[in-house]
């Protein structure tokens, strides 16, 4: 199939998805709640694993996930769609196409913003701003200082997006490119503290622009052995951020990491594991003009 006809009927496909009406109606319409969902790692995977019988035998789609998205929007007043990074790289889509097919359908999607990971470089600085046109969303990122001034211009650290009473900061983070991908790639890109660009940059959304949920789209890495920058170490360092959404370490959480900031209040940290299977679900409630503290998550497998 060609490029354009992919991109023209791969989203309108009918499809049956493993997911109740009654799952999607106990979370209700109600205006003091807002839907966040998200993605990581998908890896141009945009048609489902073969059904040959294998762990992910049938999973995933990028056509099947944006039936998902769109009837979860159906039924949900405030919705956000998030990813944390590695949307390029995996499949011979990417291959062919160097991110533009995934790009567009994610725009089709009604992606609100990403953030970049490690292999969104892998077409080099000016194969990722030739695709900055078909991508109709905000992309994200307060940790790395670009040289390059089109992406200095198009790729900014924060966003806010006002969903009914929810006045919602999100921001990005990037892992560490030397020794991870090759310097050609990233060119003069420098890559600075995370954590103290993402506790600069929560204070200033929470403190300054009076926002009531601050979310991380991190692309560090859920934990490692070593001392290594992570998402468990960036929420117990933090003071402000409310949800850490993470990737590249392809970690399936069933359910949200409870991290205590240095304040003890609790971090939320969510990942779907990789290849775009799963879509994460997570609700805020206002209660009492606070957003709530322990939010409702789902993990939403695409099949």
């Amino acid at each position: 199939m060609k490029r354009r006809e992919f991109i023209a009927t791969g989203l309108k496909a009918g499809i049956s998805l493993a997911l109740s009406t009654s799952a999607l109606a106990s979370i209700g319409r109600e205006r003091d709640r807002l839907t966040i969902l998200y993605t990581n790692d998908w890896h141009s995977r945009i048609e489902p694993f073969p059904g040959e019988g294998g762990t992910y035998s049938g999973l995933g789609g990028a056509s099947k996930r944006a039936h998902l998205i769109d009837r979860i929007r159906s039924e949900a007043e405030h919705v956000l769609l998030l990813d944390a990074g590695d949307i390029f790289q995996g499949t011979p889509y990417f291959n062919l196409f160097h991110g533009e097919l995934e790009f567009k359908l994610m725009t089709q999607m009604g992606y609100d913003a990403v953030t970049l990971g490690n292999h969104d470089f892998d077409a080099g600085i000016e194969g990722l701003k030739a695709q900055l046109p078909h991508a109709g969303f905000e992309i994200l990122n307060a940790n790395y200082r670009f040289g390059d001034r089109e992406l200095r211009e198009r790729v900014k650290p924060y966003r806010i997006f006002q969903k009914g009473p929810f006045r919602v900061g999100v921001f990005g983070l990037g892992i560490e490119l030397k020794n991870l991908v090759p310097e050609a790639l990233y060119g003069d890109t420098i890559y600075t503290n995370p954590v103290e660009a993402a506790n600069s940059t929560a204070t200033y959304l929470r403190t300054k622009k009076k926002c009531n949920l601050i979310v991380c789209l991190s692309h560090l890495g859920f934990e490692y052995k070593n001392d290594k920058v992570s998402d468990i170490q960036l929420a117990k360092a933090s003071s402000n951020i409310d949800l850490i959404l993470g990737g590249h370490t392809h970690t399936f959480l069933e359910n949200p990491q409870i991290v205590n900031n240095i304040y003890t209040r609790p971090v939320s940290i969510c990942q779907t594991g990789w290849a775009g299977i799963n879509l994460g679900r997570i609700d805020y409630q206002i209660h009492s003009k606070t957003v709530a503290a322990n939010p409702h998550s789902t993990m939403l497998k695409i099949c």
